[in-house]
C-alpha cells in the first residue's frame, strides 16, 4: 500500500510542476503579444499619398511623443496652396488606442474610439460623426494605407514614405 501512495504523490507533484511550466510559457507568450501590439512606430516619418487626384499632393507626418502618444499632421496642397489640413493624435486611453482629429475650421476635436488594433493596424470609430464614422490605418510592407468611411462612402489613402 505504501508504494502505491508514494507513486500517487509523485505523480501529483510531477503534474503540478508540468502545469506550472506550461502556465509560465503561456504568460511569456501573452506578454510578448501585448508588447508587440502596443507599438505603432511603423507610422513614424513623412508620407506622401500615392493615389492622390491630379494637381493635388497630400502629406502626413507622424512622430512619437511617448509610448502611449503618437502625433500626426496631414495636409493637402493644390497650386502651392494648402487646401486642407488636420492634426492627428493616436493616444492610448486605458486599454484602447483612440484617434483624435482636429481641423482648423472646427472648434473642437473629433474623437474616434479604438475598436481594434494589432502590431500592423488599428481601427477607430465614431458613429455620431457624419463622415467619416470609421478610420483604419494599416502597414503594407514599407507603405501605409488608410481608409476613411461611413456606410455610403469609402476613401482610400495609399502612402509612400518620403523620409
Amino acid at each position: 500500500m505504501k508504494p502505491l501512495v508514494i507513486i500517487v504523490i509523485a505523480a501529483c507533484l510531477l503534474s503540478c510542476v508540468q502545469s506550472k511550466k506550461n502556465e509560465q510559457k503561456s504568460n511569456e507568450k501573452t506578454t510578448v503579444v501585448a508588447n508587440i501590439t502596443e507599438n505603432f512606430d511603423w507610422l513614424l516619418g513623412k508620407w506622401k499619398r500615392a493615389n492622390e487626384a491630379k494637381g493635388k499632393e497630400t502629406f502626413e507626418q507622424w512622430r512619437k511623443i511617448s509610448n502611449t502618444n503618437y502625433s500626426g499632421f496631414g495636409f493637402t496642397m493644390q497650386n502651392n496652396d494648402t487646401i486642407w489640413q488636420e492634426k492627428l493624435q493616436l493616444l492610448k486611453s486605458n486599454k484602447t488606442w483612440d484617434l483624435t482629429v482636429k481641423s482648423p475650421d472646427k472648434s473642437e476635436s473629433t474623437v474616434f474610439v479604438g475598436t481594434h488594433h494589432n502590431e500592423n493596424e488599428f481601427t477607430c470609430e465614431n458613429s455620431k460623426n457624419e463622415f467619416p464614422n470609421t478610420i483604419k490605418y494599416w502597414k503594407n510592407g514599407s507603405k501605409i494605407n488608410a481608409l476613411v468611411s461611413n456606410e455610403e462612402i469609402e476613401i482610400s489613402f495609399n502612402f509612400e514614405k518620403t523620409e
